[in-house]
């Protein structure tokens, strides 16, 4: 076995995404339903949906807490692996957004399971109760990330997970020339996570990059 890493080429990418579960049907009519909405074309790719998914049956989570619903394709995906009462308490600033989550988690197979509250990210997060998540997924405004991380330190138990979306940066991450606010934030965030004594993680190359983290205490 070569010591040298894999080229992940988007030849290679596109192969892996074919061959992880093939998406729901539901939650291919609710990303549908959300580009006909006029919403960002901007759910997490399936073949990522099915790996967080993966991890939280495999830790057997009951609490999740998500920065980001959208239009809640990632928070109905993570309900589906929670253990028999678990539940996902998902943010949205989006009040239209916030009302299309909800009723798509009414209809879905997990009613009862996702709770969207709607607000920002910053305000909602400190009344969620410290260690009464077993995990956290991150994918809402870049420059809030280490905010967000903060709030997320608190309210995971020790032993959790702590995941974030776009570690790639939408692609941009290792342009000299990219300067965007959002890569600029991404860039300084990943350095942050890299250096946490308290986390342990890795950047899954899914989608647009996924940070996977265990937190130590």
């Amino acid at each position: 076995m070569s010591e040298s890493p894999t080229v992940h080429s988007a030849a290679l990418m596109r192969y892996v995404a074919a061959h992880a579960a093939p998406e729901d049907p539901f939650l291919a009519e609710l990303k549908a339903a959300a580009k006909a909405r006029g919403f960002p074309a901007i759910s997490v790719a399936p073949d990522q949906a099915v790996f967080m998914q993966a991890l939280l049956r495999l830790m057997r989570a009951r609490e999740v807490v998500e920065v980001g619903t959208l239009g809640g394709y990632s928070a109905i995906s993570m309900a589906r692996g929670l253990l028999e009462g678990g539940r996902v308490r998902t943010i949205e600033v989006d009040p239209e957004r916030a009302r299309f989550a909800r009723d798509w988690a009414a209809r879905s197979d997990v009613a009862g399971r996702v709770e969207v509250h709607e607000g920002p990210g910053a305000k909602v997060l400190p009344t969620f109760a410290a260690g009464s998540a077993d995990a956290a997924f991150l994918d809402a405004d870049k420059e809030s990330y280490g905010l967000y991380l903060e709030e997320c330190r608190r309210i995971v138990r020790p032993g959790g997970l702590i995941m974030v979306d776009n570690a790639f940066a939408f692609g941009c991450l290792l342009d000299p020339a990219e300067d965007d606010p959002s890569v600029l934030a991404i860039r300084a965030f990943n350095e942050t996570m890299r250096a946490a004594r308290d986390l342990q993680g890795v950047i899954v190359p899914l989608g647009d990059g996924l940070w996977v983290a265990w937190k130590r205490w």
